[in-house]
């Protein structure tokens, strides 16, 4: 809560007559501490002066933290939610990758939607939502673009019927607002992983809100609200073994007109345990390629794929800094020698684009997320039994970068070293892969019986 006192001391108006204007000051304390507000002109240091001594004579307290009568704190800090959270997206935006501004977009639509506080004259839910997610919320589009006159009147409402920033801190309004975001577009249940980053969200702009002095706390960490768990643990189904993940690979060749040109993208996933992103940023010069046998990989930037409407170069795609590194840092991961021999067969069919990366659309530029997500479903549906198929195993490519980490860690590589090659921290490893590691449940149980003494074997 902000502290406030009774012993408010007022001053006569302090005028300073310099060569080209004079400086009308507005002396006074509160518990002591001495403020000043300075003005143009006698007019305006006069009125603000009247104000703080009406507000001293009926007996209103001052907050001892800006000086000001309660009464003025809460005018100045009337502020809508919709040109905070635009604010706050403009403030946060520089400094997000495009996944994270999208992500923010997404969370601040659903919290809106929630601080709505009239159904007259509402637009449609599906216009609402595009307004604030590609518009309000969309710091590229709302400075370089004009909306449509559906979206601008949609803005207009919103601003109009929603509450102020102020009203969050009753725990009735920033309950129903973490109650939104469990809730999905469609009406279903949000994943457990998307709550708890769109929570993250508000609760950052709350912070902000504090900051700005429109709330005294965070209410979003003022009330019990419980999280969803999120399992952060791979599921060991989704892992393949090396059969299958080389029958997989076959399977991609075949997929015509993409496949071919993709073999090694996906080689990059399972043998490299590289991310999407990483294998799509991919250069020939960051490959050092004997004839055969063990090579190197020298990662230096990843390029996941946003959508052109959230990056600052207008492409699907925007090159950034590898995940969980600062930028110019690199990464080396080992090409095993089949990996190897598939990224030379990969230069001498397919070549490089201009700028050398090494996988590029079937129209040439960046390698879509959609085209490599269409060979894989074809392949698994062509290289994978019936049940294999309807079965979560590798049911996406990242889960081949899975598949390479545990087959490392299964293999006895440290795993120190299997966290620097994959671009992680020990303890997330150990957090992520605890499920994949064959073997410890067996060596646990022989631990056991033999310090309880018993030979009877696990």
């Amino acid at each position: 809560m902000m502290e406030t006192s009774y012993d408010v001391r007022i001053w006569k108006t302090e005028v300073y007559s310099g060569q080209r204007r004079s400086t009308h000051t507005v002396r006074w304390s509160v518990a002591g501490r001495s403020w000043r507000q300075p003005h143009k002109t006698a007019a305006l240091a006069d009125a603000f002066r009247s104000d703080l001594v009406s507000a001293s004579r009926r007996g209103e307290a001052f907050v001892v933290e800006t000086g000001r009568p309660i009464s003025m704190e809460r005018a100045e800090r009337r502020v809508g939610w919709l040109p905070f959270a635009h604010e706050y997206v403009s403030m946060k935006w520089p400094h997000l990758a495009p996944n994270s501004r999208r992500n923010t977009a997404r969370a601040l639509t659903n919290a809106t939607l929630a601080l709505i506080t009239s159904e007259r004259g509402r637009p449609d839910d599906a216009t609402l939502r595009k307004a604030l997610t590609a518009w309000a919320f969309n710091v590229r589009a709302s400075t370089h673009g004009t909306p449509p006159e559906q979206i601008a009147r949609a803005l207009s409402w919103l601003e109009r019927n929603t509450r102020e920033v102020g009203e969050l801190a009753e725990p009735v309004v920033v309950r129903a607002v973490l109650d939104a975001l469990a809730v999905r577009g469609d009406g279903g249940r949000a994943a457990p992983a998307s709550i708890a980053r769109q929570r993250g969200v508000v609760v950052n702009l709350g912070e902000y809100a504090v900051e700005r002095r429109l709330l005294t706390r965070n209410p979003v960490t003022a009330i019990a609200w419980k999280i969803p768990r999120t399992v952060r643990s791979v599921d060991k189904r989704v892992v393949v073994n090396a059969a299958q993940a080389r029958a997989l690979l076959a399977a991609v060749g075949t997929q015509k007109p993409s496949g071919p040109g993709l073999v090694a993208f996906f080689g990059l996933l399972y043998y490299a345990a590289l991310r999407p992103g990483e294998a799509v940023t991919l250069r020939a010069p960051d490959l050092r390629l004997p004839d055969q046998g063990w090579g190197e990989l020298l990662l230096t930037g990843s390029t996941p794929e946003a959508g052109a409407s959230w990056t600052d170069n207008g492409r699907r795609r925007e090159e950034r800094e590898l995940k969980h590194r600062a930028r110019g840092e690199t990464r080396s991961v080992p090409s095993p020698p089949p990996l190897t021999a598939l990224l030379r067969a990969h230069l001498a069919e397919h070549g490089t684009t201009p700028d050398g990366r090494l996988f590029r659309g079937v129209r040439g530029g960046d390698l879509p997320e959609g085209t490599y997500c269409r060979v894989w479903r074809k392949a698994r549906a062509a290289a994978l039994t019936a049940d294999e198929f309807a079965s979560p195993l590798v049911r996406r490519p990242y889960d081949l970068r899975h598949a390479a980490v545990s087959t490392w860690l299964n293999a006895g590589v440290p795993s120190t070293q299997v966290a620097e090659w994959a671009g992680h921290s020990v303890g997330v490893l150990h957090q992520i892969y605890a499920k994949c590691i064959v073997g410890q449940e067996d060596a646990a149980r022989e631990q056991i019986a033999a310090a309880l003494g018993d030979d009877s074997g696990a």
